[in-house]
């Protein structure tokens, strides 16, 4: 059994708890287990979170859960792209799947209501690394 990890940004806690909520149902319908979740109050904060939980030995894979609504500045943007791109590098450094389950930026709250699905996306495309990356072999280590 393929066994997640599960980070959830708290800022625009509405539409997160949803995708919460969507993320569980996922792992549960495709029989795997979330064993660790980490709320952090936004997705700016998800990387060391992350980080966290691809250091456990029992967690396969990370997804990471938020939504990052546009205002009256470019902030959405420069959040979104430190996260993903720290993200990513968490990944890699840690030869663990980690998921951006994140919507935005450059939407509204309402298109991010529309957007909770992302969360069943993320948590499929972390069970899809899993059972597709081949393991590292010693010599790769």
């Amino acid at each position: 059994m393929t066994t997640l990890g599960l980070v959830v940004a708290e800022f625009n806690r509405p539409i997160t708890e949803q995708m919460e909520d969507e993320a569980l149902e996922t792992a549960h319908a495709a029989g795997a287990s979330v064993s660790e979740t980490v709320r952090v109050p936004g997705v700016y904060d998800a990387p060391l979170a992350a980080d966290r939980l691809a250091r456990l030995e029992t967690v396969d894979a990370v997804v990471v859960l938020g939504s990052v609504i546009t205002g009256d500045t470019d902030h959405d943007q420069v959040i979104s792209d430190a996260t993903a791109q720290r993200l990513s590098d968490v990944s890699l450094e840690r030869d663990t799947p980690v998921t951006l389950g994140v919507t935005g930026p450059g939407m509204s709250a309402a298109e991010a209501r529309e957007r909770v699905e992302n969360a069943a996306k993320a948590v499929d495309g972390a069970l899809d690394l899993v059972s597709e990356l081949p393991e590292p072999s010693e010599d790769n280590q």
